[in-house]
């Protein structure tokens, strides 16, 4: 499934790399794990070779997605629940998925709520984790450093307002009459 040199999405914890590939005895049972060293958070994480599906473990996107979630991150924002209880516990749901469309989502969604309306303290600790899980997964798809990943997520979420009025301007005068 993967091997050494992967780069790899845990859902809950961001992209990493596959330092190693061993067979382990825990509990008496012989399993093969991966342990993936996770840049953005300076934490190793080991997964059972066998779990990597359940878990969500999955490659890191290609350049083309990364326009699909460039494109996502401007995008308008989407019906969330009013509480912010309910909120909460749907975009956490949406960031348990690993689903990086859903994950672009949340960021998006709470970037516009933030800029609108504010963030609970819940909500803003949960804006910096997302923002931080998809940074470290466009690091390695677009070859950036860590910091550099966080400036270009920080640009793109600093012109969605303008986009959306850019695109809501007409064209020409006779566009605007008509």
């Amino acid at each position: 499934m993967f091997d050494v040199g992967d780069k790899v999405v845990y859902p809950h914890h961001g992209a990493g790399t596959v330092e190693k590939k061993e067979v382990k005895v825990v509990l008496g049972e012989e399993r093969e794990y991966l342990t993936i060293r996770i840049l953005h958070n300076e934490m190793t994480v080991n997964v059972p070779v066998d779990n990597c599906e359940k878990v969500g473990l999955r490659g890191v996107i290609d350049l083309e997605m990364v326009e699909v979630v460039q494109k996502v991150l401007l995008g308008g924002s989407t019906e969330m629940p009013k509480n912010w209880n309910r909120r909460f516990k749907h975009n956490r749901d949406k960031m348990k998925t690993g689903d990086i469309l859903e994950l672009a989502e949340v960021v998006r969604n709470l970037a516009l709520r933030d800029h609108e309306k504010g963030l609970s303290t819940g909500e803003k600790q949960m804006y910096v984790k997302a923002k931080k899980i998809l940074a470290s997964e466009l690091m390695y798809a677009k070859d950036l450093s860590e910091d550099d990943a966080h400036a270009w997520l920080e640009e793109v979420l600093a012109n969605p307002a303008k986009t959306r009025r850019a695109k809501a301007k007409p064209k020409t005068a006779a566009t605007a009459t008509a």
